[in-house]
């Protein structure tokens, strides 16, 4: 069992950054795969990225490439995402997901755990 826990969501303006960390306890989830979602109310879940065990492989949807950026730190079993220039279209709970098969995927339905979600939202 892999528990996750989201924070560093927040109130930003446009333009503004913030900071999420995804951590969860024990060492299996050094060995997973870890995506970043989003989701309003009514709409499905979105991609935005994900990271391998090793963080050497990552992965953006387009909407967030060259602003967002995916890391982890396997000794303190986090995984961050670093979000720069955010849009009021960024506007979304952020949910952290752990994948414990051996790839990184866009696809929800791949990942065996999930956090509760952060709210972000980013004022015009």
């Amino acid at each position: 069992q892999v528990q996750l826990v989201e924070s560093g969501g927040g109130l930003v303006q446009a333009g503004g950054s913030l900071r999420l960390s995804c951590a969860a306890p024990g060492r299996t989830f050094r060995q997973c795969a870890v995506g970043w979602f989003r989701q309003d109310p009514g709409k499905e879940r979105e991609f935005v990225a994900a990271i391998n065990w090793s963080g050497a492989v990552t992965v953006y949807a387009d909407s967030v490439k060259g602003r967002f950026t995916i890391s982890r730190n396997n000794a303190k079993n986090t995984v961050y995402l670093q979000m720069n220039s955010l849009k009021p279209e960024d506007t979304a709970v952020y949910l952290c997901a752990a994948d414990t098969g051996t790839g990184i995927s866009r696809r929800p339905e791949v990942y065996d755990y999930w956090g509760q979600g952060t709210q972000v939202t980013v004022s015009s």
